[in-house]
Parts: C-alpha cells; sequence; structure tokens
C-alpha cells in the first residue's frame, strides 16, 4: 500500500475498526507533534537519556566508582571529557551511568503518583458529594506544602536513601493528578454516553475504571511529562541535601553538593552535572508542551 493511501485510511472519518480508529488517533497526534520543532528536539534528548541509560556499561566502561587519586581535580581532557573530581573519578562516566538513576526515580514516580491522582480526582469527581469534599480537602492539605519540603518531611521519617526518595516524592506528587482528573471528570459525568452505560446497567465503580478514567488519560499524562522536570530537580534537591542517593551512587545532585566546594578553582565538578540536570529538565518541559497541544481536542488537525 502506498503512503498516500496509508494516510488516507488511517486518517478515514469512516473507521472500519476499533484498530483502524485507534491507529487513525495515533497519527493525528503524531502529525500535530511533529509540527513542533523544539517538541521533537526534547524527544529526541529524552530518547538519547534513554540509550545513555540503556548502553552506559559501553560508553562508560571505567565505571562511575572508581577513582585514581592521583589525578584528582583534572580539567576537562581528551582523556577525561569532563575532568574528574576529589576522589580522582570521572565525571562523565558518573553522569553518564546518573542517567539510569535518574531515569529510575522519573519512572517510578510517575507510576506510583499518576494512577493514585487519576484514581481519586476519578472517583471525588464522579461520585461527588461527601466523598469529593473528603479526597479534596486531602488533596489541598497536601498541595498547602511546597513539594520539596513536604518531601524533606517524608525523607527525615523514612530516613535517607534513593529508596525512600522515591516513595516521599511520589507522595507528594500525586494531588495536581488529582486535581486534573477531577476537572475532567466533572464535564463528562452527565455526558449522554456516560448515562447510556448507567442505563445498560453498569455500576459506578465499571464506569469509571472503564469509561471515565480512559477520557482523562491523557490529561494526566501531558500533565507527568510537564511534572518531570519539576520531579528531577526534587531528587536532584534531595541528593543534595544528602536525604537522596548516598555515596558513592552518581547521583546528579549528590555530585554538585560534592563540587560545590570547588566551584570557584575546579567548575568542571559542579558545572557537569548541573548542565545535565538542566538540559534534560528543559527537553521533558519540550516534550510536555508538544504532548499538551497534541493532544488537546481542540487542536486543528
Amino acid at each position: 500500500m502506498a503512503l498516500s493511501q496509508w494516510q488516507a485510511w488511517l486518517l478515514s472519518e469512516r473507521p472500519a475498526s476499533r484498530r483502524q480508529a485507534a491507529l487513525g488517533r495515533a497519527y493525528s497526534v503524531w502529525r500535530v507533534f511533529a509540527r513542533n520543532r523544539l517538541a521533537l528536539v526534547g524527544l529526541a534528548i529524552v530518547v538519547a537519556l534513554f540509550a545513555l541509560a540503556l548502553l552506559a556499561d559501553l560508553i562508560a566502561p571505567a565505571g562511575p566508582t572508581v577513582g585514581v587519586l592521583d589525578q584528582r581535580l583534572q580539567p576537562p581532557s581528551a582523556a577525561h571529557w569532563f575532568g574528574t573530581d576529589d576522589q580522582g573519578r570521572d565525571i562523565f562516566a558518573r553522569i553518564v551511568h546518573g542517567t539510569r538513576i535518574t531515569l529510575m526515580v522519573v519512572v517510578l514516580v510517575a507510576v506510583l503518583a499518576a494512577p493514585i491522582g487519576l484514581l481519586v480526582g476519578t472517583v471525588a469527581g464522579y461520585i461527588g458529594g461527601r466523598t469529593d469534599a473528603v479526597l479534596m480537602r486531602i488533596t489541598d492539605i497536601f498541595l498547602a506544602f511546597p513539594r520539596l519540603i513536604l518531601a524533606l518531611a517524608f525523607v527525615a521519617a523514612l530516613g535517607p536513601g534513593i529508596e525512600n526518595a522515591v516513595i516521599a516524592i511520589a507522595i507528594t506528587s500525586w494531588p495536581p493528578y488529582a486535581r486534573i482528573a477531577r476537572a475532567e471528570t466533572l464535564t463528562i459525568r452527565r455526558a449522554e454516553y456516560i448515562e447510556a452505560v448507567r442505563l445498560l446497567g453498569a455500576g459506578p465503580w465499571r464506569i469509571v475504571w472503564r469509561h471515565v478514567m480512559p477520557l482523562c488519560l491523557s490529561s494526566v499524562i501531558v500533565r507527568v511529562t510537564l511534572d518531570m522536570a519539576g520531579i528531577i530537580l526534587t531528587a536532584a534537591g534531595l541528593g543534595f541535601l544528602g536525604l537522596g542517593a548516598q555515596p558513592p551512587t552518581p547521583e546528579w545532585g549528590a555530585m554538585i553538593s560534592t563540587g560545590r566546594q570547588y566551584v570557584l578553582d575546579q567548575w568542571w565538578v559542579a558545572a557537569a552535572p548541573g548542565a545535565a540536570i538542566f538540559i534534560v529538565s528543559l527537553a521533558f518541559n519540550l516534550l510536555g508542551d508538544g504532548l499538551r497541544d497534541a493532544l488537546d481536542p481542540k487542536a486543528t488537525r
């Protein structure tokens, strides 16, 4: 089938199957997303980040924790692209291996926080009444505190470590998703297709799970993508304060904390992980902006 025929099949106004409709929707989203060049740049950086995480052992075989004391604080060179730190460890290798920790934190927080927020928001918005009031007041309590401060409190209670940092960040990240899901649910719970499903005998939980949640998912995905930069910064902040990943783990925030005492003379020790955090955070923001435009139901296809 020629390319033009594929496009006509995907963009058909009368799809013959659910598969064709789903593929057509995905293709339409991709067309809108691909028009945004900055979003494509963000996508390319995120894909490169995943590639670095998968191929870290091949790209930086020296390892992130092995140092040579007589090579301490060497500036960037052909042998050490980003220089070495106070333990003689190659900073480039530590940044490359640190991508695994960054992605692990981002993915785990998204997997933990997004479903909680989606469930709380859809249940509150659909059921309403006292359930809505209780769930939203709990959400307001979490939103009343700055995310980093609340995460610090939870990590202080749980103890330092990357696992506890992930749990703390996830606990503080779900309220915005609940707000978005509730707002979406309030707009669709009285829609005709929801009423039709109710008349067919579906119970509240089935309606929420099978019909309301899927309609709220795209908005939550966009918000999660935009929040990933904040998640990275929160994890780096905890690492900087010594409450996240513990030495000698190559976590970017902890690397900046180590390099802050050399920032005037050996600037590369803190500058390299700081630049990595900046680039990755910017990439997720660009990607989120592109997804927001592409998944907007009011956008012109």
